[in-house]
This record gives C-alpha cells, structure tokens and sequence, in this order.
C-alpha cells in the first residue's frame, strides 16, 4: 500500500512510519515541524525517519489546501493516516483557535481530498479525552458529548466529520482513540517524560493533586501496531486502542525512582479543572476487529524509556517542557 502518514515528526507518527516501511507499505509523510513543543525531538524523530529508504518525506501543514491538493495529485494513495494534531489539554485552554484550525480544518481537507481524489481508506487519530468524566472503563459508546477541554472538543468536532464524510461519500475510516501513549522519544509535555527528566536530573517534580489520579498508559509501539491493524476494511467504527490497566502517577513516580536510581522532590499543585481522576480503556473492539491488545508492560516501557532518556541525556536534559 501507500500510504500518507501526516504529523510523522510527532510522537506517534513517527513510530507509525516505522513500523508501516518495516511492514513493506510506501509511506509519504507530512510534518509542518511546529513549535507546539521543543522541536528538538521532532527532528531527532526525522533524522532516523529520513534513513528509511522508502519513505518521502514533505514539510506541509494539514491547513494548507492548496499544498495538500498538489500532494494528492502526485501521489495516488491507498491510505491516510491523519496523526497531525495540535494536542494537549491544558495547552488548549490558551489557544483554542489553532486547535480547531488543526483537528478540525486540516481533517477536512484531508477527508474532502480523500473524497475527490478516491482514497478509499481513512483513519483519524483520536483521543481519551472524549470520555471526560464518564463511567469507567470507557467504552465506544460512552457519552461524549460534553468535553472538558477545546482540545477534546476540537477532536469530537474531527470524528463527527469523518462520519459525514463516510455517510456520504463511502470513505471507510477507522477513528482510534489513544489513551495517554508514552514510550522513547515521547512529547516533553506529557508526564512520563516529564517524571524521567525531573526525577533524573534531581528537579522538581510538579505533580497536581496527590497523585492519586490513574492512567491508562499505552505504550507507542502498541499503539503504532493498532494504527497499522486499522488499515484493513472496516466500514466505520470508533476503536480504543488502550493498555487497560490503569496506573495511579504515584506508583508511576515510585517505578521511575527505581529505575533511575533517584527520589523524585515532588511540589504539589491544585487538581487541574480540565483533568480528570481516572481513564481506562475498554479494548474489546480493538480485539474482536484488529486482533490487537497491548502487549508491553508498564514496566517494561518505563525501563525502555529511561534507557533512551539516558542514551540521549546530553541533549534531552535541556529539551524545554513547557
């Protein structure tokens, strides 16, 4: 197959590039390589990307119409995988005009492209924070209506597109929703990387409430294999793709001790108000359709992930968190 792979910079993306060229697919892949965090790591991610051999690589935003339609017409593509996003819940409090422009805008003109130019397949990266507050463990079905956050808001406004764009236009796609994916190389802002640095270079660790609250974590490289699961004809379905296990951030705190060999200094702060206590997955979808579940502990990809802090601590100790 090819395939076109958008944000492939990013933290999942890349990952999904990965493991589709392994897998034999020719992968186009676009990144405008913003600044939503500290591009450091984006262009690490590249500078192994742009080793694969069957991968070609364009700098272009999902916004950009024109520059996309020109993709399109040079290339015909039997899948896209739409990874860019502007993601982040707290970071949308500040700015929600450019996450609607992203997650809602830029999967527009992915899905009307599809439609004009015969992409027959579609799969939109979602996200668990649709589920806000509903009963655990979440599943497809849970309301989701009523998002605590723009981000969460953006991405429900993006599913509800691609519906459209099935209903009428016949485009089967596969909305996955990722619940708190962490592994190697993962986004500054999120709290695995951000626990291994503080926790590592002896700093303060900035935990809001008492660390009580619970995480689904998913590890990237099961999530990259979900990705690619959901490439094969499935009409339309929302899936979790979800480790379903929960962790408190506290035992996550006391794992990454261990693993570095320091104790974390922890300063607490106020519970956010667009948080929420707990997410846990229900992955049966994901079992029954793609034959797929997590297959990496928790143990296991903390420990892969303070081996690659440690292998690139020169550089990553100084990569900006905010």
């Amino acid at each position: 197959m090819k395939v076109l792979v958008t944000g492939c910079a990013g933290f999942i993306g890349s990952s999904v590039v990965d493991l589709l060229h392994d897998q034999g697919h020719a992968v186009v892949g676009i990144d405008n390589v913003n600044d939503a965090y500290d591009v450091r790591l984006k262009e690490w991610r590249l500078q192994r990307l742009e080793q694969l051999p069957n991968l070609s690589f364009h700098k272009l935003d999902i916004t950009d119409h024109h520059g996309l339609d020109d993709l399109f017409n040079e290339h015909k593509f039997d899948a896209v995988v739409n990874l860019a996003a502007r993601a982040g819940v707290r970071q949308s409090i500040d700015n929600p005009w450019v996450y609607v422009s992203t997650n809602v805008e830029g999967n527009l003109n992915l899905l009307d492209l599809c439609r004009a130019y015969g992409v027959p397949k579609y799969i939109l990266a979602s996200t668990s924070s649709l589920y806000g507050d509903a009963e655990r463990p979440f599943s497809e079905d849970s309301l989701t209506d009523r998002p605590l956050s723009p981000y969460a808001a953006s991405k429900k406004g993006a599913e509800a597109m691609c519906h459209a764009y099935h209903h009428l236009h016949g485009i089967d796609v596969s909305i996955l929703r990722f619940f708190t994916v962490y592994g190697p190389a993962g986004r500054p802002d999120m709290s695995i990387f951000r626990f291994v640095k503080w926790v590592r270079e002896d700093e303060p660790l900035w935990l809001s409430g008492d660390g009580t609250q619970e995480r689904d974590f998913t590890y990237v490289g099961d999530v990259a294999r979900g990705v690619s699961a959901a490439l094969k004809p499935l009409g339309f379905e929302i899936i979790n793709l979800g480790s379903d296990k929960p962790y408190s951030l506290r035992s996550v705190i006391s794992m990454v001790e261990g693993y570095t060999g320091h104790e974390a200094l922890i300063e607490h702060y106020p519970f956010h108000p667009a948080d929420v206590m707990a997410t846990w997955a229900d992955v049966t979808k994901a079992r029954d359709l793609l034959e797929w579940q997590a297959q990496v502990s928790m143990e296991e990809g903390l420990k892969r992930s303070v081996a690659w802090y440690e292998e690139n601590r020169s550089w990553a100790k100084d990569v900006d968190l905010d």
